[in-house]
């Protein structure tokens, strides 16, 4: 039987892009908050 690695699940690879992901959304959002003035609650209309 051959060795097949699966991309799926909670591999090493998935939780490296997942943190990097985050990383991109949060440094968006505070980029989002400090251009606007206004916070992200605000901007969906949350608050």
């Amino acid at each position: 039987m051959e060795n097949q690695d699966t991309k799926l699940g909670f591999t090493q690879a998935s939780e490296t892009w997942n943190g990097r992901l985050a990383m991109l959304g949060f440094i968006i959002g505070i980029a989002t908050e400090l251009l606007t003035g206004q916070g992200i609650l605000s901007q969906l209309g949350l608050m």
